[in-house]
């Protein structure tokens, strides 16, 4: 995702945060680049089975150079596989600010259904998203000083997980110790809350995940929610791919352009089995690594910059991406970007407008990334077996799978490079809009836009974001009361001006109702920015 509020040079210095050991880069295959019209299917699945047998290719052509990712049979053997338990590690849930005062809210990590909500003294409590009597949604219920209720028959549960009433229960008989419910641990860290999903280990402070950046003082940052519908794994592919940025993205604001596409250099400085990191930076510019990345399990990925100002203090700069696995082909991202130096564009816009803008964004690459997660489901082979990774372009894509191959087998299911296994419950996918009526459909709150009120819909930007925004929510609730106010205003005064003799009065009446005329189409136009959806418009160029 672009940052339009940073646009300063930036430089790496000697006091870079990620300064790793130096690691052998992996081998390579080889053939000649040549242009598309050239390629056919045929070489292509020369390239793929020889990618797979890690054997060289190489183009009779001249000029032949290495471009392809691909480790050797023997390097294959080397990568060792680890003990990883899934449930041992700390997952993002949602930003702080958003969670409720008043209700409960259903999540999900993986394929486990959980609780969480605010006690009566203000504590954030999770529980497994079960009533322990007839297995209804404790999400569906309600809060009753303090305590969480469940809908169905009324049972209620405190803080610890105990139900300390039931209703259709004998004065004289006491709860049963039973009637309780699963608890997990969560902690509230810097603005995020995040969960400890093993209820057999105690949790491991060590590994909840603190970001020094935003701990920084003066360090200002913008955060949003987003729902979407393709799996965890192809959405951190996507935001650890910066070649795509400037084709998928261009013109989106003025740091993403075609015209900049052009090949990357990358710098793996470290490879461990909780994560990799690295530099990269474009290749006309030298080839400097002015960003630093860091990926550390189980699904957080940074993107670090530094540089120094006019008046020679440095400044800081992070892309942070905390992804959370919510069910085979879905995922739920907290983004946050954060400087210590704001341009003024960020002191002047709103926040709704930077809300609205990375919306746009994730819906530019909505339709590319859920038809990957259907191609991966239906294949059921490992990537290696379909993708054609650069080095100039996909090294960090290629890391990411071969981590997967490491603790891919401590997960409810997983896409490495060379291992896979497939989930066992079915996954949900739905489709970016396409087409005019298909885009005016996916742009009212409503699952399939006429005729069903009201169902969740991931290809809807009002579900997917605007729900999990208290900000944008109480936005669009104002700008819907401003416009119904402006509307009914400009109608009494045009109703005034039919009215009235006076011409002068006739005139101020008419050009007051027409100013709220416009202000009503001002915030109709801002609703519809926060609600409705992005629909590509292909051009020629």
């Amino acid at each position: 995702m672009a940052a339009p509020f940073l646009s300063s040079p930036l430089q790496i210095t000697s006091t870079s945060p990620i300064l790793f050991t130096k690691v052998t880069p992996t081998n390579q295959i080889h053939f000649n680049q040549r242009t598309a019209s050239t390629c056919t299917s045929n070489k292509l699945r020369l390239l793929r089975r020889s990618a797979a047998a890690g054997t060289a290719v190489t183009d009779q052509t001249e000029g032949g150079e290495e471009v392809l990712i691909n480790p050797t049979p023997e390097e294959e053997k080397r990568e060792e596989v680890v003990d990883y338990d899934w449930t041992e590690e700390w997952y993002p849930l949602y930003l702080t600010r958003d969670v409720p005062d008043d209700s409960p809210l259903g999540l999900t990590v993986f394929d486990r259904q959980i609780v969480l909500y605010r006690d009566g003294e203000g504590t954030l409590r999770c529980y497994e998203d079960r009533c322990p009597h007839r297995l209804a949604k404790l999400s569906e219920g309600q809060l009753i000083d303090g305590r969480l209720e469940c809908l169905y028959h009324g049972w209620q549960f405190e803080g610890n997980g105990k139900c300390v009433k039931i209703p259709q229960l004998p004065a004289s008989a006491k709860i049963p110790k039973v009637a309780c419910v699963k608890t997990y641990e969560v902690k509230d860290s810097q603005g995020v809350v995040w969960v400890w999903m093993s209820t057999k280990t105690p949790p491991d402070p060590e590994k909840l995940p603190w970001f020094e950046n935003f701990a920084r003082p003066g360090f200002y940052d913008i955060s949003g929610v987003h729902e979407l519908p393709y799996d965890h794994s192809i959405l951190l592919e996507n935001l650890m791919d910066p070649a795509h940025v400037p084709i998928s993205h261009d013109r989106t604001d003025f740091t993403a352009k075609r015209e900049d596409a052009q090949p990357l250099v990358f710098a793996v400085k470290e490879r461990t089995n909780r994560g990799f990191a690295g530099t990269w930076g474009r290749e006309k510019e030298g080839g400097k690594g002015s960003n630093l990345l860091r990926f550390s399990a189980p699904c957080v990925l940074q993107n670090n910059r530094e540089f120094e100002g006019k008046d020679g203090v440095k400044n800081y700069f992070s892309g942070l991406f905390l992804c959370r696995p919510t069910g085979q082909g879905k995922s739920m991202l907290i983004v946050r970007f954060g400087v210590t130096k704001r341009s003024p564009l960020v002191q002047v816009l709103p926040l709704w407008f930077w809300h609205q803008n990375a919306c746009k964004v994730f819906e530019q690459d909505m339709g590319f990334l859920s038809s990957q997660n259907e191609v991966l489901m239906k294949e059921k082979v490992p990537t290696k077996e379909l993708y054609l990774n650069l080095k100039s372009s996909d090294t960090w894509v290629a890391e990411y799978r071969k981590w997967m191959d490491k603790v891919g087998h401590g997960m409810p299911y997983h896409f490495g490079h060379r291992t896979i296994s497939l989930p066992k419950v079915p996954p949900v996918v739905e489709h970016a809009p396409a087409g005019l009526i298909a885009g005016l459909s996916a742009s009212y709150p409503a699952k399939g836009g006429i005729g069903t009120m009201q169902a969740p819909n991931l290809a809807n930007r009002y579900f997917r974001h605007v729900i999990h925004c208290r900000s944008c929510s109480k936005v669009i609730k104002s700008f819907e009361l401003w416009k119904n106010i402006l509307f009914g205003t400009a109608v009494a005064l045009t109703a005034l001006a039919i009215l009235v003799v006076s011409r002068q009065w006739k005139a101020v009446l008419l050009g007051s109702a027409t100013l709220c005329s416009a202000a009503a189409y001002a915030c109709l136009r801002a609703i519809q920015m926060n609600t409705n959806n992005f629909i590509r418009t292909h051009r020629r160029l």
